[in-house]
């Protein structure tokens, strides 16, 4: 009788158990939207491997196993990011980062903006080499690991920010629309220090079709 009662409990509370990790929000790896030696010479096959089928895929692994029973377990990754902290707040953040920054690119990409954006650019910078300058300087000055983007506040007034580790711009308020990734396992396979080389050869690959539906 015993037994039978301890068994009756266990499909009980096994029942509930399962139920609430149904509920639990899952993340997943975001897919490529090109073949992983597509962005070559500029990033390397083995780079986007790594970076996308290993580090990318580590910070979704760690998340799902850090938001369950936490006020985070169904929120989506934007709300996470603003408001959580410690380690949810960086694998969160760097999935954001790395979902934006891999859906950024194209190997039919480069050349100059287009449309508003284009404008917004100008009006700010001068030139579209004007901008560009600035954003590689404040990547190649930005200290340790982290990210500068291109974002925009609610009036559509565009900045460049440097965001330390997994943060974003969505922290300031701010809606991302271009990053640049200056860990270095972004780039020290195919440029081992030379950070600068690296930044400046992602313009060859920018899908301005992606940045624009951004702003």
């Amino acid at each position: 009788m015993l037994s039978l009662c301890l068994s009756i409990l266990l499909l009980i509370t096994g029942s509930d158990i399962t139920s609430k990790n149904e509920n639990v929000m899952k993340f997943e790896l975001i897919e490529l939207p090109y073949d992983s030696g597509a962005l070559a010479p500029v990033i390397s096959k083995q780079t986007i491997e790594l970076h996308h089928g290993k580090h990318l895929q580590a910070y979704v692994n760690k998340l799902n196993e850090l938001i369950p029973g936490t006020r985070f377990e169904n929120a989506d990754l934007e709300t996470i990011v603003k408001e959580s902290d410690g380690a949810i707040f960086n694998n969160a953040g760097q999935i954001l980062n790395h979902n934006l920054y891999f859906t950024q690119f194209s190997p039919n990409g480069g050349g100059d903006p287009t449309g508003p954006l284009a404008e917004a650019i100008n009006a700010t910078w001068g030139s579209f080499e004007a901008f560009k300058k600035e954003f590689v300087d404040s990547g190649v000055a930005l200290f340790g690991s982290g990210w500068v983007w291109l974002a925009k506040d609610d009036k559509g007034s565009l900045s460049i920010t440097k965001e330390a580790n997994g943060s974003n711009p969505v922290v300031k308020g701010l809606t991302p629309l271009l990053g640049f990734d200056v860990w270095e396992h972004a780039y020290y396979l195919d440029y081992q220090n030379r950070r600068v080389d690296h930044l400046n050869e992602l313009w060859k690959i920018i899908d301005w079709d992606a940045v624009n539906k951004r702003y």
